[in-house]
């Protein structure tokens, strides 16, 4: 992440995020937001007593500013009640992060969104109502051109058959714990496997994190699929390395999307 393009306390936030982690219990609720493959993903998690936030924590995929901005908002609704949280805005994250570029502020900043489906679903668990499903949000994010086109000519939702892709070179995107479990069994056919997160590090269990370093993968930090290119097939792909702000082709015969 280019420091020229953020504020100190930016990067303070993404070199040193507070409150990672995830939470679980009877006063624990969370929020996602955000889409895996087309942008960054968030999630928010919140302990609630008396109706207000104790403890508050997060897991994100997703860039610096995303880190950054998920870091913050944790940071700032612990002690806030129910309502004094819903009442807190992306702008508010911001401004306490003393600014974002622009195209951020969109893309990036969705860490007020997921605090806010937290608190709509630990409501509805106090009240013995149906916990919302995870949701994608409808942002305009810049999605992967070409996934839908190169489905079934070298796009695959899922491998259920990991010989079908036998010595070819194949990209994973990173969409959570199940992708890298794909890539580590990809390992098994093929010597060429690279994984792509727009993390600068990869939060996942410590069996899996193990298991990922002994593999051979090639992970490509801080990188986004932006387009899948081909003929008739996946031929190459359009790369972004979001550390330093530009593009780069990637040759693959197979693209790993997740679901």
């Amino acid at each position: 992440m280019k420091s020229t393009q953020y504020s100190e306390k930016v990067l303070d936030h993404f070199r040193n995020p507070r409150n990672v982690g995830t939470m679980e219990g009877d006063d624990v609720a969370s929020g996602i937001v955000g889409n895996p493959i087309c942008g960054d993903l968030m999630e928010v998690f919140i302990r609630v007593k008396d109706d207000r936030i104790v403890e508050a924590k997060f897991r994100t995929f997703g860039c610096g500013s995303a880190i950054a901005t998920s870091s913050m908002t944790t940071e700032l609704v612990k002690g806030m009640t129910l309502d004094e949280a819903m009442q807190v805005t992306r702008q508010n994250v911001a401004d306490e992060l003393q600014g974002l570029p622009p195209i951020k502020m969109h893309c990036s900043n969705l860490a007020a969104d997921a605090l806010h489906e937290a608190i709509k679903n630990y409501r509805a668990k106090m009240a013995g109502e149906p916990v919302a499903e995870k949701k994608h949000s409808a942002e305009p994010t810049e999605c992967a051109i070409g996934r839908d086109q190169f489905l079934g000519k070298g796009v695959y939702i899922m491998v259920n058959d990991p010989k079908e892709l036998k010595d070819k070179r194949v990209l994973v995107v990173h969409t959570g714990d199940k992708s890298i479990e794909t890539a580590i069994q990809l390992t098994a056919v093929t010597g060429r496997v690279v994984l792509s997160t727009p993390e600068n590090e990869i939060q996942t269990t410590k069996v899996l994190q193990e298991k990922l370093a002994k593999s051979g993968i090639k992970v490509l930090y801080q990188s986004r699929l932006l387009e899948i290119r081909g003929e008739d097939e996946v031929e190459k792909v359009l790369m972004h390395n979001l550390d330093e702000d530009e593009k780069y082709e990637l040759f693959v015969d197979a693209v790993v999307v997740g679901e």
